[in-house]
């Protein structure tokens, strides 16, 4: 059964109840929420559950129907995240393990860990035991394999997963493994699962040759119960009497097991169709069907390999596959996990943000999406009051990888504008990218101008460029000229750049003004937006958990909410009781399911109230709420905080 305990419960209360269900045999486990605290207990049950429900400090007693109490989605709603050393695997991520079938020796597995992670993988397998069905063939260099794992994986900032096959490896494999591997041979093998359970570490176990769902599950309860709380499911094929493919890769699994446990799910095409062609195609047939991740085979020269070498795929391969995947992830709604390079040290700003940086001299990196002169950088300049160094890149979502992978520590994002309305795409963004949080927001005024090569005049102009937000902010200068063609550009300072190349005096830029001497453009005519109160509300994002603000007064929340009469307004309503305005919401398409909606929400503190104390309180009840809603009511459906910051006003 699941306890879930009142959220003010006294430790005594707390106490009390765990020996009352341990005098009954049950085992216990206490898992502490953000919003609230459940107690698992699992066993015989000779209790009726009503005794459960009038102790002192119980709210309510939720039984579990499933033989697999632990792992069943009636013991735990929401989806269980691992994490591993930083790299997370489940939620709203595409998490992929890549390397040799087995480890062979030192310069081979440096060199699979160098392609794997430059490709884009986030976490390093290699086996150091191979449990073989010959006893001829390559068994592993045992412990020596796993030092080498271990090295490669410390080399490239990649935590390494391996597979135990016996319990007498333990002590061998303790210090150097994040994650413990139970393979298809040993998915039943209830003791081996007991003691590596026991261990508390990260395991992915994998599917039997022949285990029906249930079993699998029933596999993964001996793991939780013995002591792990991170389990992560891996469907590797089953044999059937199709011989085409070394198994039956059942993909219909994945959508089967979303609806009974809470548990990650990934998939091992390698295994499942034992031929390297054939392991692209299924891994994106995987991603498709819903997966959290894949483990892949790779291996430098396959056809050198002592471990299945037939179905490890080249680097090459793999790189494209990475690349495709890539472009997937976006249409299942997903982001695919990024391996992140920390910077040392620390460093704080006038800005009252505690953030990270390469050294106590060094400026903190903040990356944006155009060149010289855009006003993303003129962003980060104001926010930092010019100690941040920028970093330009190509669009939106290359800002938000490069802050995922180390390149920045943080990224400047316009999500608002005053006259054009909201960056729809951004919104997009910080939903999909779960790894990525708010930590500031800055809001400057925008003033566009019209630039040209020296020499250009309003008359010999045939065509203007800028994004498509600068051109709807100058709609109503533009009507004036009705002639102009209008061609629409990554970024207003890419414009300036593109008409500076060109040196054609038939081209303009619509720019800000402080790109014309980068560019070496005149400026024919300055302040042509539509209405002088432009303004464009800029988010600064951070890899989750890496940069704190000392005084927080907002908060960006999104949710759902059932499709029934007033559950908008409830859910609003909560916003109000806790003491919060709501100064933004906004709606979304859900990728996938047809009219239904996403909702962005940002709220702050009343004026005069600024302690960070009282905002987390306020913000967290009002979240805690929501999620009560959720389950007693089902009027919310999801909700997540996506940062709780600081604004600094710039205009």
């Amino acid at each position: 059964m699941v306890i879930v305990l009142e959220k003010n419960i006294r430790d005594e209360d707390k106490q009390r109840i765990r020996v009352f269900l341990e005098k009954n045999s049950l085992r216990v486990n206490e898992i502490a929420g953000d919003e609230e605290t459940i107690i698992g207990a699992v066993g015989k049950v000779g209790i009726d559950p009503r005794e459960v429900e009038i102790l002192p400090g119980v709210q309510r007693v939720i039984p579990i129907s499933k033989p697999y109490k632990m792992a069943s989605r009636e013991f735990k709603r929401d989806n269980t995240v691992v994490n591993v050393r930083g790299v997370k695997i489940g939620g709203n991520r595409v998490t992929v393990i890549a390397g040799p079938c087995a480890v062979e020796s030192r310069e081979q597995i440096m060199e699979s860990a160098a392609r794997v992670a430059e490709s884009g993988a986030v976490m390093l397998r290699g086996g150091a035991y191979k449990p073989r069905t010959s006893p001829y063939a390559f068994q592993g260099l045992g412990e020596e394999g796993v030092k080498y794992l271990r090295e490669a994986g410390d080399a490239w900032g990649l935590p390494v997963v391996t597979e135990i096959v016996s319990s007498d490896a333990i002590p061998a494999m303790r210090d150097y493994v994040d994650v413990y591997q139970i393979g298809a041979r040993n998915m039943q093998n209830f003791e081996l699962l007991k003691k590596v359970g026991a261990l508390g570490k990260p395991v992915i176990l994998k599917r039997g040759l022949s285990a029906t769902i249930e079993e699998w599950l029933m596999a993964a309860e001996y793991l939780l119960s013995s002591g792990t709380e991170d389990v992560i499911l891996c469907e590797r094929g089953i044999r059937t009497y199709e011989k085409a493919t070394r198994n039956t890769l059942d993909l219909s699994a994945i959508p089967i097991l979303r609806s009974l446990t809470h548990l990650p799910i990934i998939v091992d095409p390698s295994h499942a169709v034992g031929v390297r062609d054939k392991v692209p195609p299924m891994s994106l047939a995987a991603i498709a069907a819903g997966a959290d991740g894949l483990i892949v085979e790779v291996h430098p020269t396959p056809n050198k390999a002592l471990s299945d070498g037939v179905q490890s795929l080249y680097p090459d391969q793999f790189e494209k596959m990475m690349r495709d995947i890539e472009v997937l992830a976006p249409v299942v709604g997903r982001a695919v996990s990024r391996r992140s390079i920390p910077r040392t040290g620390s460093i704080t700003g006038v800005t009252g943000v505690v953030r990270k940086a390469g050294g106590p001299d060094q400026p903190i990196v903040c990356a944006y999406s155009g060149g010289r002169g855009a006003y993303a950088e003129q962003a980060i300049r104001r926010y930092y009051d010019e100690e941040a160094e920028s970093l330009p890149v190509t669009n939106f979502r290359e800002v938000i990888h490069a802050v995922l992978e180390g390149k920045a520590e943080c990224g400047m994002l316009p999500i608002e504008n005053s006259l054009a309305g909201s960056v729809y795409e951004n919104y997009d963004n910080l939903a999909r990218y779960e790894d990525i949080e708010i930590v500031g927001e800055v809001t400057i005024r925008i003033e566009h101008s019209l630039l040209v090569v020296p020499g250009a005049t309003i008359d010999s102009i045939t065509s203007v460029y800028s994004h498509p937000q600068g051109l709807a902010q100058c709609d109503d200068f533009l009507s004036h000229y009705p002639a102009w063609k209008h061609i629409e550009t990554d970024s207003t300072s890419g414009a300036a750049e593109f008409v500076a190349a060109g040196k054609d005096p038939s081209r303009a830029a619509i720019a800000s003004e402080t790109a014309a001497p980068i560019y070496h453009l005149d400026v024919i005519k300055s302040g042509i937006e539509t209405n002088p109160r432009n303004y464009t509300r800029f988010v600064v994002i951070a890899r989750s958990g890496e940069i704190v603000s000392d005084a927080p007064n907002h908060a960006s929340i999104i949710f759902t909410v059932a499709n029934r009469p007033g559950a908008l307004h409830d859910a609003l309503g909560l916003f109000m009781k806790n003491g919060l305005n709501l100064t933004k919401l906004e709606s979304r398409p859900i990728q996938g399911e047809p009219w239904k909606y996403l909702f962005y929400a940002n709220v702050s503190l009343p004026e005069g109230v600024s302690s960070s104390v009282v905002s987390g309180e306020r913000i967290r009840s009002a979240l805690s709420q929501m999620k009560s809603m959720n389950q007693d009511s089902g009027i919310i459906q999801d909700v997540r905080i996506l940062g709780l910051y600081t604004v600094k006003e710039i205009i």
